[in-house]
């Protein structure tokens, strides 16, 4: 109610029919109300209707798949920014370092395409009832992605497959995901320039753009007939 007289159009999305329906009837001119589960709704229209600015507070329960559905979404342009209260560890994990334990694939596929800013960090006290875990609240400004275009179908199951080991050395945690498209996770990361005995948690986007480059299908050519 509050962010309606801000906007042209607000659109909002409820899971709650119960609050929804008592919500309805108040609702000003420029405000539309979708009932459902943000996790199944299609974002790509409001997208498309853009420039689109998103605002919320997320089920802590649930917060990461959202942020991961915003994320993929803001790969189209339209979506501007995003700012949203989390729990605080979840925040911690967006402008986390390499080499850190928050540092993972929310962390990269974050920084890939938006700058982070914590704006507010809220003990459980400023909150009735009050919960057992710290919030914060953050921005994410989105800008044009680090990655060549088309490269997500490899970028984003090499991270995730590398981060399922993240304790292993880059040589075995590469090891699936390199077989899977036919070349050797040694001669990858040779080419890299990357130290196989490093761990997937110390590489920084510049490792990753790097083992993309080498992965991508032009860089191993198919041999004449």
């Amino acid at each position: 109610m509050r962010l309606a007289p801000r906007v042209d159009h607000l659109t909002a999305i409820e899971i709650d029919r119960d609050l929804a329906a008592e919500l309805r009837p108040r609702l000003p001119p420029n405000v539309d109300l979708v009932v459902g589960d943000i996790l199944d709704v299609d974002l790509s229209r409001y997208i498309a209707e853009g420039p689109l600015r998103v605002a919320g507070n997320l089920p802590y329960n649930i917060s990461t798949p959202i942020l991961f559905k915003l994320l993929k979404a803001a790969r189209q342009p339209g979506l501007r920014d995003l700012t949203v209260m989390l729990q605080l560890e979840v925040a911690e994990r967006l402008v986390a370092r390499p080499g850190t334990k928050d540092y993972g694939v929310l962390t990269i596929f974050t920084a890939l395409q938006a700058d982070v800013q914590r704006l507010l960090t809220l003990p459980p006290g400023a909150f009735r009832p009050a919960p057992k875990v710290r919030s914060a609240v953050v921005r994410l400004t989105f800008r044009p992605s680090r990655l060549p275009a088309g490269s997500e179908v490899i970028f984003d199951p090499m991270v995730k497959t590398m981060f399922m080991q993240r304790r292993k050395t880059l040589l075995n945690a590469l090891r699936q995901y390199a077989a899977s498209v036919g070349l050797d996770s040694r001669t990858v990361l040779t080419d890299a320039g990357i130290d196989p005995i490093r761990r997937p948690e110390t590489l920084t986007q510049t490792d990753l753009l790097r083992l993309v480059s080498v992965l991508s299908p032009c860089s191993h050519p198919k041999p004449k007939a």
